[in-house]
């Protein structure tokens, strides 16, 4: 297994594999959209899962729609020991309702989406999140807010809202109010990666006494052209938050395999684990 950080009181290895490619979101184009959609049938997400274990991932990140629901179902009862964390999903309208549903398949820890933080960061109704946290912990579940805006984190601290972990994207796509790609087709368009937005946000991450995540260290591909761009990415995430903190990555095994390459950089640069 790789080296772990503690979320709640369940052990959660600093590399996660992440969920939006695993729901065909790539976060560059719609025709990489499709690629993934299609390689991913559900016979190959269960193949991924059962390579991270294999590759000493212990944890999967994913949304929590019905898709991925089933997913990670159908994994835990072919045997697999992976732990979800599960993301509430952008295209419910009772968000309550889907943190309920979610939590009936047993994941380890709930987050608020990211996007939906960020709008209502925009639209002055911040407040409005912290009852997600409240209706996350009344399941018995950690509760966590995910956001591009590392402001975001920095206000919920402040105010001692009851935070159990952070989900922190390396890139601030929401400089202004952003649909999710599940929900408006042309999100991606309004997506920018500006090559100084990781300082600030890894900053928060070390000020944050609490467990952080940071995802998108890898820029949707953009900061992998080659491995050694990969290894250089991870190294910096690594370098730049605390030793309490992981990193979710999305991996898509269709042309090499992606899930042993990263747990290889991580193994390199943070060490072995249990």
């Amino acid at each position: 297994m790789l080296p772990t950080i503690t979320i709640g009181n369940r052990q959660v290895t600093r590399l996660i594999i992440g969920g939006n490619p695993l729901s065909g979101i790539s976060h560059v184009s719609s025709e990489m959209d499709w690629d993934m959609l299609r390689y991913y049938t559900m016979p190959r997400l269960q193949a991924v899962l059962d390579e991270c274990w294999r590759q000493g991932i212990n944890t999967v990140q994913s949304r929590g729609d019905r898709h991925q629901m089933r997913m990670y179902l159908e994994h835990r009862e072919n045997g697999g020991q992976l732990q979800w964390i599960a993301q509430t999903a952008s295209e419910f309208r009772d968000l309550h309702h889907n943190i309920a549903e979610i939590a009936a398949y047993r994941p380890i820890a709930i987050y608020h989406h990211g996007t939906h933080t960020d709008n209502s960061w925009h639209e002055g109704k911040i407040d409005q999140v912290r009852d997600f946290l409240k209706a996350i912990h009344d399941h018995g579940l950690p509760a966590g807010i995910g956001t591009h805006i590392p402001a975001v984190v920095e206000y919920a601290e402040d105010k001692g809202w009851e935070t159990d972990f952070y989900m922190c994207c390396f890139y601030n796509l929401a400089r202004g109010y952003k649909a999710a790609p599940a929900a408006e087709q042309n999100a991606y368009a309004r997506e920018h990666y500006q090559a100084g937005d990781p300082d600030p946000m890894a900053a928060v991450m070390r000020q944050v006494p609490k467990p952080c995540l940071g995802f998108k260290i890898l820029a949707a591909t953009r900061n992998a052209a080659t491995p050694e761009a990969t290894k250089q990415a991870f190294s910096y995430a690594f370098s730049h938050i605390k030793p309490t903190d992981a990193v979710v990555v999305g991996m898509f095994p269709k042309y090499r395999n992606q899930v042993a390459e990263n747990a290889g950089y991580v193994r390199e640069i943070v060490g072995e684990g249990v």
